[in-house]
């Protein structure tokens, strides 16, 4: 069945999981600043097969409002282009030679609400999934004391300490999210 450590082991790592994927997803979450990471999703037709954008070229942000994306092979500009175009962020790309540059326009104050909204969400869902770890570890630990693997006080004892954890992941998830909203907001 387990033990009460794989029970904690397991909660841990699956939290772990949950905050490094909310990491992510807030990465890609448009500031007034420019981000490599907000072009991480992007899918180029590149000679017929869908690659992803930091394949094919490198990214970078040598000012706070501009983002340059320099491929590898010129003759992929103009799909690059098309492909940035379509996330629908409201970067347009300017070719300059064999480079892209994209200025990151300010944000509308509405846009900077919309984006916190977002973030809102993405915390909302990570807080969730923690929950849920906790939920599972806590069930599994129930169980171990049901069969009568572990006495009342281990499992109370175990029970406490998966809620500690998930009490810190909350936190961790909390700050993250406290963060991400500063970012958004900024002018």
């Amino acid at each position: 069945m387990g033990t009460i450590q794989e029970a904690i082991d397991q909660s841990e790592k699956k939290n772990t999981n949950s905050t490094e994927a909310l990491k992510r997803e807030l990465s890609s979450v448009r500031t007034g600043r420019a981000n490599p990471a907000i072009l991480d999703g992007v899918m180029v037709d590149y000679y017929g097969s869908s690659t992803p954008l930091n394949q094919i070229a490198s990214i970078s942000a040598p000012e706070a409002r501009l983002l340059v994306v320099q491929p590898w092979d010129p003759q992929s500009i103009p799909s690059i282009e098309k492909a940035i175009q379509q996330i629908g962020t409201g970067i347009n790309p300017a070719i300059d030679g064999n480079i892209l540059r994209l200025p990151i326009p300010a944000l509308t104050e509405d846009r900077r609400k919309d984006m916190v909204k977002q973030v809102r969400q993405k915390i909302e869902e990570s807080r969730i999934s923690v929950r849920n770890n906790r939920r599972d570890s806590i069930e599994q630990i129930r169980s171990l004391e049901k069969n009568k693997d572990i006495s009342q006080d281990e499992s109370r004892r175990a029970q406490d300490q998966i809620q500690k954890i998930t009490d810190s992941y909350i936190n961790e998830i909390d700050l993250l999210g406290i963060e991400k909203e500063k970012e958004v907001m900024e002018v």
